[in-house]
């Protein structure tokens, strides 16, 4: 007959025992999630190498916050300092670079739990007798495996927070380059319009002089010229000064009311002495975070290829446990073991394809160290002659020709020379000194590349478009 089977005490209580060692082995290879584990780290170097705050917006309570802080350093005549830490707070960009922080977070938790258990359940019938079969399994093969794969997703968190560091370290440096541009070319535009006032008085008094015979055309259409070169170049600083704020707008990730900033009159004055780095290329080497990243991700490669030679016979490997009961016989209770035949694929096409990825990795990361050399050489010279050249100007240039405005404005008293050739030597001096606002302007760009090269690939391509461009900043009209 057939009769309603449960479990008896002394089972059940096996059962139990053998459910609670699984949870036991499942709960000690467990993670916790951490979402600052991975913030924490780029935060400090944010703080270290940049002297700024790092806050992350996780949610969108955080926002009301952090618009606060950037709208308090807004509220005042903006700094180069103060545009990076407005760059860190509300650039949209890194906000989403931060949050793979909690996705690599997760992806590490999630490496280092094993695989929940298998169960079976089968009722059998055959006549009268009524037969019930139970099984446990566990994945063996994943057990085996799990030392390695914390190991290595340990080493992939552990890129994902250089990755999202060298993000970082390249959003202050572009900002920091967008902000001198800003303010180079606001500070460019005024020049221009005094070239333009005076190229305004030399063609009005060319165009009454001709009028009364005093002028030749020819001499009254060389002003003309001027003054429309002028006015031409009047419109290319104009447009320049739009594109460079809305360059600088967008690093800052501002909108709406916020892209109403101030900026300063002027630049920061040059150094009294550039930086002299002896050694710059071994300090690079050691700081670079690309470097880092570099041999990271061959020692993790490296890793991966031990991994697979070590797993290339056991992809599928299972324990079980079996409980097969009937009403017409003794319960019968047990373990078994599934195992992959490695019949038709031994493994070799993995462990060869593991072997060419670590020689791979192991030249990117010697290409990596060879460009980041040749980078801080460069950034490095670029700093050295832009400091050069900017201190040529302010020295030497620029001096001279106030000097010689001071000489042609002494002869014009004693009525030695004219108007005109006053009025061009006044639009030499301007143009002497918009010359020497964009050799500036090229110094401080240089010095973020320098800064940029030290701990990341910089953009060194990335240079100032000449606000000069539109057409001479100053010449005479060749009387």
């Amino acid at each position: 007959m057939n009769r309603n089977h449960t479990m008896i005490p002394s089972a059940t209580r096996r059962w139990q025992r053998f459910a609670s060692l699984a949870a036991l082995a499942l709960l000690t290879g467990c993670a916790a999630l951490d979402p600052d584990a991975g913030f924490q780290a780029v935060e400090r170097i944010a703080q270290q190498r940049l002297g700024k705050d790092l806050q992350w917006a996780r949610s969108p309570a955080d926002q009301p916050a952090l618009q606060a802080r950037v709208d308090q350093l807004l509220s005042q005549s903006l700094t180069a300092d103060a545009a990076v830490q407005i760059a860190l707070l509300n650039n949209r960009g890194l906000q989403a670079r931060l949050a793979e922080l909690g996705i690599g977070d997760a992806d590490r938790v999630q490496a280092s739990r094993l695989q929940n258990p298998g169960i079976s359940l089968a009722r059998l019938r055959r006549g009268d007798e009524v037969e019930l079969e139970r099984g446990l399994h566990f994945g063996l093969a994943s057990l085996i495996a799990l030392p390695w794969q914390r190991e290595l997703a340990d080493k992939r968190f552990a890129q994902a927070q250089r990755e999202v560091t060298m993000a970082m370290l390249l959003l202050a440096a572009e900002s920091r380059k967008a902000y001198f541009q800003a303010l180079a070319a606001e500070q460019t535009l005024g020049y221009r319009r005094q070239v333009l006032q005076a190229a305004d008085a030399s063609a009005e008094l060319a165009r009454r002089m001709q009028q009364v015979g005093n002028f030749s055309k020819l001499q009254q259409a060389r002003e003309q010229a001027f003054y429309a070169d002028a006015a031409l170049g009047l419109l290319q600083a104009e447009q320049a000064v739009r594109s460079s704020r809305e360059r600088l707008i967008r690093q800052l990730g501002l909108w709406g009311a916020q892209t109403g900033f101030k900026l300063p009159s002027r630049l920061p004055d040059l150094p009294a002495s550039p930086i002299n780095q002896p050694d710059i290329e071994r300090e690079a080497l050691t700081q670079r975070l690309d470097v880092m990243a570099a041999k990271q991700a061959a020692e993790q490669t490296a890793a991966q290829l031990g991994l697979t030679r070590r797993t290339r016979f056991i992809n599928v490997l299972e324990l079980g446990a079996s409980d097969s009961r009937s009403n017409e016989a003794p319960t019968q209770r047990g373990w078994e073991i599934s195992l992959e035949l490695p019949l038709f694929d031994w493994g070799e096409a993995r462990v060869v394809r593991a072997e060419a990825l670590y020689m791979q990795r192991l030249h990117q990361a010697a290409e990596v160290a060879i460009n980041a050399r040749s980078q801080v050489r460069e950034a490095y010279g670029a700093y050295r002659t832009a400091w050069d050249a900017a201190q040529h100007h302010r020295a030497e240039l620029v001096p001279l020709r106030q000097l010689i405005a001071e000489q042609n404005l002494l002869r014009y008293n004693g009525m030695l020379i004219g108007v005109f050739e006053l009025l061009a030597d006044a639009r030499l001096q301007i143009g002497s000194v918009i010359n020497s606002i964009d050799a500036l302007r090229d110094f401080w760009i240089a010095q973020a590349d320098l800064d940029q090269a030290m701990v990341g690939p910089p953009a060194l391509a990335a240079t100032a478009a000449s606000t000069d461009s539109a057409g001479p900043a100053a010449g005479g009209a060749g009387h």
